[in-house]
């Protein structure tokens, strides 16, 4: 099964922030997006707004309920009161918690689940019982998957920005790519699904598909962005979708 193509949208919001204008519309485009085959739209709400607004979200919750409803709303984020809030307010089929720093510019690292264990236990269940599946930002590591299931979740998501950090050096980019299939193996035998994201492009998706043939969904924005510059939205999402399937 191909893996579903979730459209990050921080990218084209924090565009339009640099001028107190409409454009480009984040709707707009999540509604090409979603026009041209993506399987749902991912938004991460930093708490000073920069790239998407708190007020983006009930948009996007109405465009696919509206014109889309077999499509997914994704918000992860960093799990403070006000976030969740977001959540429960906006009712996403999936939450990906991440642990972001509010002054990280991008997420950089997975969760240590072990040490953030009893933090992030009550907040899954508090989330399922929401009815939103919930997924955890991890490394790629093998011990992650199993601890991963063994708090609720019901996905990871493997961070690749290694993978994609690696694009110059084919050694490394190697190195990387067995280590996010020996764990995404890892979470095979633990019985959880696994998504992907970050630094993703369409030269490095064939590869990682290939090596991870589990792979339920990848969330893609700044690669995603900068190739509809060039192609178009609507061109960009069938090249992604066309290199999740080579």
């Amino acid at each position: 099964m191909t893996a579903s193509l979730s459209v990050n949208l921080n990218a084209i919001a924090m565009l339009r922030n640099r001028r107190d204008l409409p454009w480009p519309s984040v709707t707009g485009l999540g509604r090409i997006a979603l026009a041209g085959g993506a399987g749902g739209l991912t938004v991460h709400p930093r708490p000073d707004e920069r790239h998407i607004r708190f007020s983006d979200l009930p948009d996007i919750r109405a465009l696919i309920d509206d014109e889309f409803p077999q499509a997914e709303f994704n918000i992860e984020g960093y799990p403070t009161a006000e976030f969740l809030q977001l959540v429960i307010k906006n009712e996403p089929e999936q939450v990906t918690l991440v642990p972001d720093d509010p002054a990280q510019v991008t997420s950089d690292h997975g969760w240590d689940l072990e040490k953030h264990a009893d933090f992030l236990r009550p907040i899954i269940q508090q989330l399922k019982h929401q009815s939103a599946r919930v997924s955890l930002f991890i490394d790629a590591d093998p011990k992650a998957p199993e601890l991963a299931r063994a708090l609720g979740a019901d996905r990871v998501e493997l961070y690749t920005g290694p993978y994609g950090g690696a694009h110059d050096d084919p050694r490394r980019e190697a190195l990387e790519l067995d280590r996010l299939a020996q764990t995404a193996e890892a979470a095979v035998k633990a019985g959880i699904a696994v998504n992907a994201g970050h630094d993703l492009t369409v030269a490095n998706l064939p590869a990682l598909v290939k090596k991870v043939p589990n792979l339920v969904e990848v969330s893609i924005g700044h690669g995603l962005t900068a190739d509809a510059l060039t192609h178009g939205m609507a061109r960009a999402v069938e090249r992604f979708m066309n290199a999740l399937q080579a």
